[in-house]
């Protein structure tokens, strides 16, 4: 039967409120399409390919999949691997100062996933969220699901304005889940202090609400060991931390995991039946293979050495091209700087009309990366999947379309 699109009538169709397709998503139009061939890429904040432990991680599925490995095609309970849960308990435990067992550890699809079972579990429509102030859009976009009101706090050098949070949480005392990127933050590359960490434990103790401690990048910091996670001070359970292989190993895997207590960890596991049913048993599987064959510290090692050149060259080519006008973050690992320009200066305009089509260099607007997309003055520039030459290139050309744009901000003086 040959279908007439010309003369079907369309039923509508009762989306949930969630979808509304009127309101875009925290997550599109990151990524301009039909770019020339010759464009770089600020925007993706994705790891660098040639980084990727292929032959030992091939070594390690082949593995899984030796004679005997059909049964992982097979479904498995939820909470699956018991031997990769006790190795990463068995690191937070050495890297990020926690106490987890295996039982501790749920493995979710990649730390998006993450995110979304978390707010699900915690939130019901119409319950407040405390958000960074940029963050993550990607986190914008799980909680989005659950209604929530959201409450943007600024960072500081140090982290999250602990006084505004606090001003918040007063205002606003049945605010449910605060949401931190603690570790070379998403999308600033700021780190927060451990006096900060501990204190933020104690608000939330006090307030009762729940840390959602989002840090895939802990790993790359370049001058210095991770910091203690925000979890380590918790006592009473409020804490979920969370991270994926993503940024450590592969992202293709899609693997997550976090660490939690309670009746906030059996409120996870519940979650993530429903949205699961199974495991994912070859991948992780493999990835237990290769943490037992291979020395993750010396790949991380690796990779810091790596992504340290490309940090350096980004703040080369920023204090060589950037105009005065414009500051820029100062991290000390991770994937990104974050740029704010003068007041009036639309990036996400800049982007569409000039930046891309022909200046051919793309970042992600500051609009992105607030529940309100009323932010419109900032930028985000991931170093990550450039090369240095790549990086000197496109920062010229991208310090040229930001003078411009300031000069034409600025009031022309009265003669």
């Amino acid at each position: 039967m040959k279908w007439d699109n010309e003369r079907c009538d369309h039923t509508t169709i009762r989306l949930a409120k969630p979808v509304n397709l009127a309101v875009p998503s925290a997550m599109s139009g990151l990524y301009p399409a039909n770019l020339s061939v010759d464009a770089v890429s600020f925007a993706a904040g994705q790891p660098n390919e040639r980084y990727f432990p292929t032959v030992a991680m091939k070594r390690a599925i082949d593995q899984a999949l030796n004679p005997g490995g059909q049964h992982l095609f097979q479904y498995h309970d939820v909470l699956r691997n018991p031997e990769l849960r006790a190795q990463l308990a068995a690191r937070i435990a050495r890297t990020g100062g926690v106490s987890a067992t295996q039982d501790n550890v749920v493995l979710t699809v990649g730390g998006q996933q993450g995110l979304e079972v978390i707010a699900k579990t915690v939130l019901n429509p119409g319950d407040d969220v405390i958000v960074e102030g940029p963050g993550y859009f990607g986190a914008l976009g799980a909680f989005d699901l659950c209604e929530p009101p959201y409450h943007t706090v600024p960072l500081q050098a140090d982290g999250v304005d602990l006084e505004q949070l606090e001003a918040t949480l007063k205002q606003y005392p049945e605010t449910k889940l605060f949401y931190t990127v603690p570790d070379y933050q998403n999308p600033t590359g700021v780190t927060m202090s451990v006096a900060k960490r501990q204190r933020l434990v104690a608000l939330a103790n006090q307030y009762d609400f729940v840390i959602l401690e989002h840090s895939p990048y802990r790993d790359l910091g370049y001058p210095r060991a991770p910091l203690p996670i925000i979890k380590h001070f918790d006592t009473q359970g409020p804490v979920v931390f969370l991270s994926s292989f993503s940024k450590m190993l592969v992202p293709g895997l899609r693997v997550g995991w976090l660490v939690a207590d309670g009746d906030l960890l059996a409120g996870i596991q519940k979650m993530l039946l429903a949205s699961n049913l199974g495991a994912a048993s070859v991948v992780q599987e493999s990835l237990a293979n290769y943490m037992k064959e291979n020395d993750l510290d010396a790949h991380m090692v690796e990779l810091k050495n790596h992504y340290h050149e490309q940090h350096d060259a980004m703040i080369a080519a920023i204090q060589k091209y950037v105009p005065d006008a414009v500051t820029v973050t100062h991290p000390t690992g991770g994937f990104y700087y974050w740029v704010t320009l003068p007041q009036g200066i639309d990036t996400t305009a800049i982007l569409a009309n000039i930046a891309a089509p022909q200046a051919h260099v793309t970042y992600i607007p500051s609009a992105n990366f607030y529940p309100q997309h009323d932010v419109h003055n900032g930028l985000r520039l991931s170093y990550s999947g450039v090369t240095p030459a790549q990086i000197d290139a496109g920062m010229c050309r991208l310090g040229q379309v930001l003078e411009t744009a300031i000069k034409r901000a600025q009031p022309v003086p009265e003669a």
